[in-house]
């Protein structure tokens, strides 16, 4: 208790160096958590992706279709489980810039392949039986306030109808959450038979392909056998683990974990040279007053001790503040930008990173001043004075 009291006189013996250093360690941690959650919610769909889940598109380009009949051919192959599919529908609420990520599936297969999409059994009931229905994800039915039963007409900025327009009307049937936090929902499902009868051009296509091997195992031999037995075609594959079709989708716009881990590098590079700096001016003001302790029996491992504990305590009480700031950062972001960004979460892992990163910077900056404290000279020290 009495060592405590110490450390805590010590720590807030002048109050604006204490202020101004625990803003810098919170401005770092601040940082870290939003951009580490930013990092993370991008990197969801790498993260998430199911271990025997493919990924088949047209050898080309994404963009190009594939036709339609490719499904019931890659059902016949060893080693595969289910198949599904899925179609770009470009779509957009009311106006362009209101985009929705629409997609048009098949319900059942769908479902299946996806297991931790979770919807109410009845509205997937309902789903499944109504063609002109839409299944809404829970972020983007938050975002747009979007009820089961609500009629919305979603516009499409590729396709038109057959009737004439670019406008599809639809029910919301159910809204499906995810089994995890940071499975993405923020995007919509259609009836692909509903879309394919309806669209002007293009139909008995798909854009992609989803499927399950019965066994990770054997995912390379089931993407290559497809990809051999499509070979030489109009409409040659490229088959590959829906971890990898992620992450080189996400690589598109910029090796993000560069760009994240550069900015976080920054941050805590310029606070471990402050909090550094800091500790030692301040070790070095109370040079004789840690004489003076040693002469009355403090021994020297006690007194590094104290030095070290004063900078870690230092670096925890920036370091929370700053974690906690970032959480109502990205919880309020999480609700306003629910159309544009992918489900913000800073989880557990994020935390326990800024609790290691929290004690590593007080052991660092810590670590020179408290040695200097456990080799201190008394005779030395008093002569100083």
């Amino acid at each position: 208790m009495k060592d405590f009291y110490l450390i805590y006189k010590n720590l807030t013996r002048k109050k604006m160096r204490l202020f101004l250093t625990t803003f810098a360690i919170f401005i770092a941690f601040l940082i870290f958590g939003a951009v580490m959650t930013l990092r993370s919610a991008l990197n969801a769909g790498v993260e998430m992706s199911a271990d025997n889940r493919l990924v088949v598109v047209h050898k080309t380009s994404f963009t190009n279709p594939l036709p339609y009949a490719y499904v019931n051919k890659v059902k016949t192959l060893d080693g595969v489980k289910d198949v599904t599919h899925a179609n770009w529908f470009g779509g957009y609420y009311q106006e362009p810039r209101n985009q929705v990520v629409t997609l048009a599936v098949d319900p059942e297969t769908y479902m299946t392949v996806y297991p931790e999409l979770v919807v109410e059994p009845a509205q997937l009931a309902t789903w499944f039986a109504t063609q002109s229905g839409i299944l809404v994800g829970e972020r983007l039915a938050k975002a747009n306030n979007w009820q089961v039963g609500d009629q919305i007409a979603l516009s499409s900025n590729i396709f038109s109808r057959k009737t004439g327009g670019q406008t599809w009307d639809f029910t919301v049937s159910g809204i499906f959450k995810g089994n995890e936090a940071k499975v993405d929902t923020g995007y919509v499902l259609i009836h692909y038979k509903y879309f394919n009868e309806t669209q002007s051009w293009g139909g008995d296509s798909v854009g992609w392909l989803i499927l399950t091997t019965t066994d990770a195992a054997l995912n390379e031999q089931v993407a290559s056998q497809i990809d051999t037995n499509f070979a030489n075609s109009n409409n040659e594959t490229d088959t590959s683990t829906e971890q990898a079709f992620n992450k080189a989708f996400i690589e598109q716009i910029g090796n993000i974990g560069l760009i994240i881990f550069g900015v976080v590098f920054m941050a805590f590079f310029t606070i471990l040279i402050v909090v550094g700096n800091t500790m030692v001016l301040a070790i070095r003001e109370r040079t004789n007053e840690i004489a003076v302790l040693k002469t009355l029996g403090f021994e020297s491992k006690r007194i590094f001790k104290m030095v070290l504990a004063e900078s870690c305590l230092l670096a925890f009480l920036g370091g929370l503040l700053g974690l906690g700031a970032a959480y109502v950062i990205v919880t309020g972001a999480a609700e306003q930008m629910a159309r544009f960004l992918p489900n913000l979460v800073l989880d557990e892992n994020i935390v326990l990173q800024a609790l290691g990163y929290m004690l590593l910077l007080g052991l660092v900056t810590g670590m020179a001043p408290a040695i200097a404290a456990l080799r201190l000279n008394i005779v030395t020290a008093f002569s100083r004075g």
